[in-house]
Formats: structure tokens, C-alpha cells, sequence
């Protein structure tokens, strides 16, 4: 069975206005003190509203939403504690025209002094879903190969339409902010192992980007553990979307390393065609077409799914998960994204209503 870890982020919120409240230290401090909660469970994000947490390595689906599921109750709770409230959407509907408070760390120091303008924006949070894998060597040529998937995957995240106060017009705006980071998008292809760090290397080299963490590509290896990342994924309302998505990226690389252990053939479109693929999946989501990097049309976002789920069909049973990604995609296709759920509740009570949905997603369960 292929190992798989989950990383969420959440942005705490005033209940009443939606903006976004500086009282991480308050918060960590209350879930530490909870006898189920480890240090290490609780990490800190570049601004002192966020705070992120991550499963231990797992081997089984419902393993990884047990876990989510207790860290968002426990987060739950210690925000309203704290008079927040902590919510699984990708961006701050709205945010002050100060500068924000970034959380006391030397690196995030270099980060605002390296892209101040960037930093002053990044109430965005996401999620990034670990897959083991057998080697570098492996992962390397597992990522190549997973590229041209890399947009539905965003289309199925997208749950971050609203923006300065008022909808953005995308399903991602988290897509699109980073988008203004230096090394973003899909990675490029790599021969192997050594073409990957020598190209890394020679980025860092550059003194563009402060190190490595800076390499904000929807897919990278690990430089922590021996897994494939993909972080193309907003964060989400409830813990079973997150879990659906990790599903689906597990049985993708779990089919690449396959692949490419069989000496398979890939696809590789044109980067600039890759690139208007992932803009059109931040833009509509599930909602209206994506582009088959085949041929360069659009085509229905059902169909496209339909493709993943052919060509990772056999890996998502191996691993046991098939009942339960056409349980979460039906119910995807029935209530819509995260970007959709929170466009109706906007659209229903306006704030009140979207903070509502926020809170009763987080501790949700199927």
C-alpha cells in the first residue's frame, strides 16, 4: 500500500466582520494544551492567521480523515476560545489595508523583505498531498508524468472565489496569487534525479529566491520525506474533501511510478498550453470546460475527470479507495466545489451566511 500524509492550512477569522484576526499564538497555545494534541501537530504559516497542521504518514483513507477530522475540532474549539474562528477556505474574503502580522520567524522576515507586495497578500492557504515514493529517481520521473493532471485536480479544489471583498470572478483566486511568485506553475520536465537538484541548485544559486521552500511549483519533491508533494489544491471546507483529493493524487502517482517503471511514453504539451490549462481550471473549476492538453480544446470539466479516472483506475483499487472516490465525487457533482458552496451561501445571506458555512464545514462529517 502507498503511504499518503495530508498538510492543511486554516485562516482564523473574526465571527462577526470575516476579517482576518492575528490571534495564532493564542490559539496554538490553547490546542497545546489539549491532551490529544502534540506539539508537532500544530505548525505556523507566514502570517500570524494561519495555522497549519499535517497527518501522520497513512496508509489507509479513513485513517487520514480521522486525523484531519480531530486537529479541526480541536482547532475548532480552541478558536472559539480564543473569540475566532478558524475556517477551511483558501483565501480571507476580505482583508485591512495595514500590513499584515507575520508570524515571528527569521525566514518569513526574508520572505516580506524578498517580495514585500507579495507577502502583504498571501491570506491564501492550501493543500498539499504527500505520496510515497520508491526513490528520487522514481518521484522524478512520477512528476513528469503527472503534470498534464495537475489542472483538474486544481478545478476539483477550487474554493477561493472571493477577494477584497467581492467575488473575483475566479473559483481559485489562490491560483492566480501565485502566480506572482517567481517559480510557479507546473514543473518543468527533468531528464532524472541529478537534472532536478542541478536545476534547483542553480535557481537557488541565483539569489532570486531565499531557498529552496520558495519553489512554489504545483508538484516538487520533498526535500523533508521521500514523497512526491502536489500542492495545486486550495484548502478545503470539510475533511472529506481534502481526503477525496488525496485520494485521487495518490492513485495518480502511484500510477505514474508505474508508468514510468514500465518505460511508458507521456505527455508533454507545450508549457505556455499547460499553463492556460491551470488559468481555466482556477477560473471555472468543475463549472464549465478544461482543456484536453491532447488535442488544445476544451472539453466538458466532466469528461476530463472521467480521463483521470480511467487512467487511475487500477491504482485507486489496489490501494481499496474506488467506493469511496465515486461516493466524494458524487457528492462534489451534486452540492459543487468549495468555490461553488461558498458562491450559494453568499448569494443566500451574504457575510453572515458565507462565516456560517465556514464554520459548520470545518468539523463536518460525511
Amino acid at each position: 500500500m502507498t503511504t499518503l500524509g495530508i498538510e492543511e492550512e486554516y485562516l482564523l477569522l473574526d465571527p462577526a466582520s470575516g476579517l482576518p484576526v492575528y490571534r495564532a499564538n493564542e490559539v496554538q497555545a490553547l490546542l497545546e494544551q489539549s491532551p490529544t494534541i502534540e506539539a508537532e501537530d500544530v505548525q505556523r504559516e507566514l502570517l500570524s492567521c494561519q495555522i497549519e497542521t499535517a497527518t501522520p504518514v497513512c496508509h489507509t483513507l479513513t485513517e487520514a480523515e480521522e486525523s484531519l477530522l480531530h486537529f479541526r475540532r480541536r482547532i475548532s474549539a480552541a478558536a472559539r476560545k480564543a473569540g475566532v474562528r478558524a475556517t477551511g477556505s483558501a483565501t480571507a474574503p476580505r482583508i485591512e489595508s495595514a500590513y499584515p502580522t507575520l508570524t515571528d520567524n527569521q525566514r518569513y522576515h526574508q520572505l516580506r523583505e524578498s517580495a514585500r507586495g507579495i507577502v502583504a497578500d498571501q491570506f491564501v492557504n492550501g493543500l498539499h498531498v504527500h505520496v510515497g515514493i520508491p526513490d528520487k529517481e522514481s518521484g522524478v520521473q512520477a512528476l513528469n508524468r503527472i503534470r498534464p493532471w495537475l489542472p483538474v485536480i486544481t478545478a476539483l479544489s477550487t474554493n477561493s472565489p472571493y477577494w477584497l471583498d467581492r467575488d473575483s470572478g475566479f473559483a481559485s483566486w489562490r491560483v492566480i496569487h501565485y502566480r506572482r511568485w517567481p517559480i510557479q506553475g507546473c514543473p518543468p520536465v527533468f531528464a532524472d534525479a541529478a537534472d532536478y537538484e542541478r536545476r534547483i541548485e542553480r535557481l537557488v544559486g541565483t539569489g532570486v529566491i531565499i531557498d529552496r521552500g520558495v519553489l512554489t511549483w504545483m508538484a516538487r519533491l520533498s526535500d523533508a520525506y521521500p514523497t512526491l508533494e502536489v500542492r495545486t489544491g486550495d484548502a478545503q471546507l470539510e475533511a472529506q474533501d481534502s481526503v477525496l483529493l488525496a485520494a485521487l493524487v495518490r492513485g495518480l502517482v502511484s500510477t505514474a511510478v508505474r508508468d514510468a517503471e514500465a518505460g511508458l511514453p507521456f505527455l508533454d504539451p507545450d508549457p505556455e498550453l499547460l499553463d492556460a490549462a491551470m488559468w481555466q481550471a482556477a477560473r471555472h473549476g468543475l463549472a464549465a470546460d478544461l482543456v484536453d492538453l491532447g488535442t488544445g480544446t476544451l472539453i466538458p470539466a466532466r469528461e476530463q475527470m472521467g480521463r483521470l479516472l480511467a487512467y487511475t483506475a487500477d491504482a485507486i483499487e489496489t490501494e481499496g479507495d474506488t467506493e469511496w472516490v465515486a461516493a466524494g465525487l458524487d457528492t462534489v457533482w451534486a452540492r459543487g466545489t468549495g468555490a461553488e458552496r461558498q458562491r450559494q451561501a453568499m448569494e443566500t445571506g451574504g457575510m453572515a451566511s458565507l462565516l456560517e458555512l465556514y464554520s459548520s464545514a470545518l468539523t463536518a462529517e460525511r
